[in-house]
């Protein structure tokens, strides 16, 4: 029997419409979105574009002002590098955690999570790639018995850090590099060596430190 498929709301649907557009470019940073421009455009009412713009703010995504105007977010390296140093001691302080009581449910979980990321960067699927790497994180966030805790990483992902991965432009070199860095974290979790997964997860954070240093680096020498 095929499963049924959920149909997606029109607010969904703006919402993947749109986000589709920041991650290619086609919407620059510091670009206004009306919510009547935006309806007109995807024929739709404005209640749903609002709607959708209240999730992508939440991704980081769009900055919504307080005369309610949203526009594509933009972010500065001292931004990406604040977020990272809060992602980097949450999440190496919850390997420290996990490491000893996560089970063979959620290593599954985990491995097939880190062979969907790879094929989706054999298929350059980048905007998949960024959501299985949120995922990723979460999945390990996930055994964490704290709830705040658990929450604090949720937010730190969903934050400017993870924003600005997703316009960074360079995602076909830095998939690939955290691709190879999940499946060492992984590997580590699978021997149950605590250890080893912290310094594992902490030398993720420092290259993706250092990819967002050269990315600053790049764009300021065009």
């Amino acid at each position: 029997m095929p499963r049924i498929i959920k149909k997606e709301t029109l607010a969904e649907q703006a919402f993947n419409l749109i986000k589709k557009d920041i991650i290619s470019g086609k919407l620059a940073p510091k670009e206004e979105l009306p919510e009547k421009k935006l309806a007109e455009e995807l024929g739709i009412s404005r209640t749903p574009i609002r709607e959708a713009l209240k999730r992508l703010a939440a991704e980081g995504l769009v900055i919504i002002s307080d005369a309610k105007m949203a526009v594509v977010a933009s972010f500065t390296e001292e931004d990406a590098l604040q977020f990272l140093e809060i992602r980097e001691l949450l999440e190496v302080y919850n390997l420290e955690i996990i490491v000893s009581t996560i089970d063979g449910t959620k290593l599954d979980e985990l491995k097939d999570n880190v062979d969907q990321q790879w094929k989706a960067i054999t298929e350059d699927c980048y905007q998949e790639f960024i959501e299985l790497d949120r995922e990723f994180h979460l999945l390990l966030a996930s055994v964490n018995p704290n709830p705040k805790l658990r929450d604090m990483i949720h937010t730190a992902n969903t934050g400017v850090n993870r924003a600005f991965l997703v316009l960074s432009n360079s995602l076909r070199l830095s998939a690939r590099e955290a691709f190879d860095e999940h499946k060492r974290v992984l590997a580590a979790l699978q021997d149950q060596d605590v250890e080893m997964a912290k310094r594992e997860m902490s030398a993720h954070m420092k290259n993706i430190e250092r990819r967002i240093q050269g990315y600053y680096q790049k764009e300021e020498g065009n």
